[in-house]
């Protein structure tokens, strides 16, 4: 039986104009795959409704999963929570649940709620809350729709929070062959034993040092005893 799938969307200009550089795909990818869920696409749109929208319903019916980071905060740009909303006719408006979680943090701390930091409290109305330990603001999920902010302490907070609930498989192991050799000189072989273990995934990484090209041969699978068969395999192809 294949494992859960899931998608990302990030949101938001700062990353495609490449003024904030996104951590939290590599975090999330390297989660899922502890958990057994297959992270199988990653977009990124702009802060722009249409976008939005139209990604959101795409990947949530193509995936098991659909993770959002980015665009939940205090802002007039910080438009996500509305965008899922209209993604799934639902409605939106402050709720009193995560209105309650904001204004006791805001009370601890004697800052005032003001009406720009109670747009965090805007949740849509069959969302359920996903909690945030960090900063307290929470993200949420609709349907199969997964809503947390784009911070990296906060998004792995929110990861935190929201995996334990949802419906894994069988991690994803790997074994790596480092080989001193060109990806030209090893292709042909290399091709071979794919087709010759069908059950486990082949990749080749390459690289160079001190002037001398170079292939990590990674071979991926959820069978310990699969990826031992096949790495002694590979490791006769190339006599290392």
């Amino acid at each position: 039986m294949p494992n859960p799938s899931a998608a990302m969307l990030v949101i938001g200009d700062e990353i495609l104009s490449g003024r904030t550089r996104d951590a939290n795909m590599h975090y999330l990818a390297g989660q899922l795959t502890a958990r057994g869920i297959d992270l199988k696409e990653v977009r990124v749109v702009s802060d722009d409704r249409t976008a939005i929208i139209a990604a959101v319903r795409a990947l949530a019916v193509a995936y098991d999963n659909v993770f959002t980071s980015g665009g939940i905060g205090p802002t007039h740009d910080d438009i996500t929570a509305d965008c899922i909303a209209a993604a799934f006719d639902d409605t939106i408006d402050v709720r009193d649940d995560a209105r309650a979680l904001l204004q006791a943090h805001y009370d601890r701390s004697g800052q005032e709620l003001n009406q720009a930091r109670l747009r965090m409290a805007r949740i849509p109305s069959r969302a359920c809350l996903i909690d945030n330990p960090v900063s307290t603001a929470p993200g949420f999920s609709l349907e199969n729709v997964h809503v947390m902010a784009g911070v990296p302490s906060v998004f792995q907070a929110m990861v935190a929070s929201i995996l334990p609930s949802l419906t894994g498989g069988a991690p994803l192991l790997s074994r790596t062959l480092r080989l001193m050799k060109g990806e030209g000189d090893i292709a042909g072989p290399l091709g071979q034993f794919a087709q010759a273990f069908p059950d486990v995934s082949v990749g080749s990484y390459p690289f160079q040092k001190d002037g001398i090209y170079g292939s990590n041969i990674v071979v991926r699978g959820s069978n310990a005893s699969d990826l031992d068969r096949a790495m002694a395999a590979l490791a006769a192809i190339f006599e290392v």
